[in-house]
């Protein structure tokens, strides 16, 4: 039964003799509500806990209003949306809200704060860098603040790997591609590291990067907690092909939708400049096609989309090939955008290379975009030997994770190292700030290291693709 339907049974303001041709009041009751915390310092844990101040109420300049610090009991939601009519519905889920907090349970003249990037490049990720390092200074006074170099084998490096950082130093930071810092994949060394921040004193470690990154930031602050150790870790998540779960989106994926969407636009001018002309462009997405899809929506000059989340074949009624011949003979030409991660099953394989890992010890893929080109060049050659065909292939990858963050994910990553400075100040360690549902929250790190974010093809944005591109659903049954 639907509460909210008029005479359901629901709290009605009006009464029963509501007119429901109008807006009505009705009281429903929710289910009960989880609050998913997130771990603190010992200190933080110690009672008595003597409060610090936090220094931006003694700001020259900024003086905080009422409403600026969070406070204790601020929560977001999860999901904000909910079935009323469920017979069984779930229980709401709800994170701590991230900001400044009035009291620190850090004092941040004794703070000793390092930051690490890992991992790929990916647009923002000196913004992030940047407005640590600022906000570190600038609004709480810390006075140590170190780059390592490296990724997470810097922890372990010499003194050359540990660069002290201030305002002054990073201040065109936010302009620039790539990391300042420099990056590696892999070097993880649990002890090692361990052993490297205890060594150098540094009691607040921030590591910015992907899932792999983020799973590692979890061993960190485990061995952390196992040795008794009074040291905050937070992750601030990194993937251009957002395909981290939980939180909105991850940074640098807005900026890289725009840079791939100037590929489209280059591939669908190949395109129409040829004879039976096919622009060809792969896209970044291992795991997920969100970078695919949302170039898709934004272009509307994308006549087929493949991403990992669904499965194609080639020839055959109903196939790919089959469809990009009835396009090429009703418009002339045809663009094509392809995951990196999709037909991987389709491309055959040596037991090598289905052996083979990354540094980082994920599966090594197979080139999409090449094989997908020879494919369709063969195929064309045996089945329509008699008409021209010319294929353009465009792989912009490094061209998106080198260039600087644009202005949306610019202000994004500021929010996310001011979120992660707030949270460690006040007390709290192994989490990541993120936005759920526009609300900045506190994400346990273990949630966060796990949680997937596929693009769900029973959405109404894949709906939006179908209906965009006209594309084959690629179910064999119908072949």
């Amino acid at each position: 039964m639907d509460p909210t339907a008029p005479n359901s049974g629901g709290d009605h303001a009006a009464g029963a003799g509501a007119d429901a041709t109008g807006p009505t009041n009705t009281t429903v009751t929710l289910p009960p509500l989880t609050l998913r915390d997130v771990p603190r310092l010992p200190s933080a844990l110690a009672s008595p806990s003597p409060a610090v101040p936090n220094p931006i109420s003694r700001h020259p300049y900024y003086h905080p209003p009422s409403t600026f610090y969070i406070s204790p009991g601020d929560v977001s939601l999860r999901h904000a949306f909910f079935d009323l009519a469920s017979a069984a519905p779930s229980p709401l889920v709800a994170y701590r809200r991230a900001g400044p907090r009035r009291d620190l349970a850090v004092d941040p003249a004794r703070a000793r704060a390092t930051l690490v990037t890992c991992g790929g490049l990916c647009p923002g990720l000196n913004t992030v860098l940047r407005e640590l390092v600022v906000g570190l200074q600038e609004l709480y006074g810390v006075r140590d603040v170190f780059g390592v170099a490296a990724g997470y084998r810097g922890f372990y490096g010499g003194d050359e790997d540990h660069v002290r950082l201030d305002p002054a130093a990073v201040d065109d930071w936010h302009k620039k591609g790539g990391t300042v810092l420099k990056t590696t994949r892999g070097g993880f060394d649990l002890g090692k590291i361990v052993d490297g921040i205890v060594a150098r004193g540094y009691t607040q470690v921030y590591a910015i990067g992907g899932d792999g990154t983020m799973r590692g930031a979890v061993a960190i602050f485990q061995e952390f907690k196992r040795r008794g150790l009074n040291i905050s870790i937070t992750g601030i998540p990194k993937t251009v092909d957002n395909d981290i779960g939980i939180i909105d989106r991850s940074f640098g994926f807005q900026t890289a939708v725009e840079i791939a969407q100037q590929a489209i636009d280059a591939a669908h001018v190949e395109a129409v400049s040829a004879v039976n002309g096919i622009g060809l462009v792969k896209l970044m997405g291992r795991s997920t096609g969100h970078i695919a899809l949302h170039a898709t929506l934004s272009s509307r000059d994308v006549d087929c989309c493949l991403i990992p989340e669904i499965d194609f074949y080639l020839e055959g009624k109903g196939g790919l090939f089959e469809f990009l011949y009835e396009r090429i003979k009703k418009k002339g030409h045809a663009v094509i955008v392809v995951a990196e991660g999709a037909g991987q099953e389709l491309i055959p394989r040596t037991d090598d290379q289905k052996r083979e890992q990354d540094e980082s010890g994920n599966i090594v893929f197979l080139d999409v975009g090449p094989w997908l080109k020879s494919e369709l060049g063969r195929w064309w050659k045996r089945e329509h030997s008699d008409e021209l065909l010319t294929v353009k292939y465009i792989d912009p990858t490094y061209m998106i994770r080198a260039v600087p963050a644009n202005a949306t994910d610019n202000l994004y990553c500021t929010l996310l190292a001011h979120s992660a400075i707030h949270g460690v100040m006040a007390g709290f360690t192994g989490f990541v700030p993120g936005p759920i549902n526009g609300t900045y929250s506190y994400i346990p790190l273990e949630d966060i290291a796990v949680a997937k974010n596929p693009v769900d093809v029973n959405d109404h944005k894949w709906a939006w693709v179908r209906s965009v591109t006209s594309q084959p659903d690629f179910l064999k049954s119908q072949a």
